[in-house]
């Protein structure tokens, strides 16, 4: 089972239903998936075991970001051992930071992005026309409740500058926060269905035209924090009326100097979770052209 937010052709309106071997049923009676991750889990179970409503076959309808409302989603920095080298790699004077982060006893926390700024599946990202060197960051990320509790797992490509954030760790939010920085999706894959969260493969394949230029594969099995652990930092002291996506960390990284450039696709697969395919765009009037928003100037 899948859970997931959809529209019909001709339609903008929003439904949230879940996908199994029969098709996927709406939900009756739950307007967001916000809303959902305002319940407790034994709640959330029940609603999704007992879906009532209309049906779809996944070919007639448009898979929607999975997250909605005021969900928001969060990130962690330096919990693989990747991450801490690429981090190094990148920032040259200011390297032991990343190193005191990876063995500290607080994680790195960030907020990655609003709802409404987060691409879905065959949405676009974007790089920064500013940033010298982009780079995806495929990772596994933890849908939770309102109560701390994990509801499921999706993907999250948290889309980086790593010129910006290596020329000053300052520089992060510029680096990790803007119109076409984050994907999630496809679906959310309810985490009573994940049998060892600890054991899924992770695969990143970067691809131009028909052509692979760069592809790696990892597991969460190398992750260095829990789950757990990362979430009692996010819900420490603050509240989520509507629960969070909060991303656990990439453990894939294209070594420097490859950049993400415009007409790229990165593709990100999780097992047991899906595939989530974005086309790359470059700059802010391309994103939000894609996106069909007010047109915007670019900065000179």
């Amino acid at each position: 089972m899948h859970i997931l937010r959809y529209s019909r052709p001709g339609s903008n309106q929003a439904h949230v239903g879940v996908l199994d071997q029969g098709g996927i049923t709406e939900l009756d009676g739950v307007a967001s998936l916000g809303s959902l991750w305002s319940l407790p889990l034994d709640a959330i179970r029940e609603k999704l075991g007992g879906a009532r409503g209309a049906r779809a076959a996944p070919g007639d309808i448009e898979i929607l970001a999975p997250i909605d409302g005021r969900t928001e989603v969060w990130a962690c920095g330096v919990t693989y051992e990747i991450s801490r080298e690429a981090r190094r790699e990148e920032s040259e004077r200011s390297a032991d930071i990343y190193e005191r982060v990876y063995d500290a006893q607080r994680p790195e926390l960030f907020f990655k992005s609003a709802s409404w700024r987060v691409a879905g599946h065959g949405q676009p990202i974007a790089v920064r026309a500013d940033s010298a060197v982009s780079v995806p960051e495929p990772e596994v990320a933890v849908v939770v409740t309102s109560a701390g509790e994990i509801a499921g797992f999706t993907i999250c490509n948290d889309v980086s500058s790593r010129s910006i954030e290596g020329e000053n760790p300052l520089y992060l939010p510029q680096a990790k926060t803007y119109l076409g920085g984050c994907a999630l999706g496809p679906m959310i894959r309810p985490a009573w269905e994940i049998s060892d969260p600890y054991a899924l493969g992770i695969d990143l394949e970067i691809r131009s035209g028909d052509a692979t230029e760069w592809t790696g594969r990892a597991s969460t099995a190398q992750l260095r924090r829990r789950y757990d652990e990362l979430i009692s930092y996010l819900m420490h002291s603050d509240v989520y009326p509507e629960g969070a996506v909060l991303s656990t960390g990439t453990c894939l990284v294209p070594p420097m100097p490859f950049t993400l450039r415009e007409g790229h696709t990165v593709r990100i697969s999780v097992d047991h979770v899906g595939t989530l395919q974005n086309p790359v765009v470059r700059g802010l009037a391309a994103m939000a052209g894609a996106l069909r928003l007010p047109p915007v100037q670019a900065p000179a």
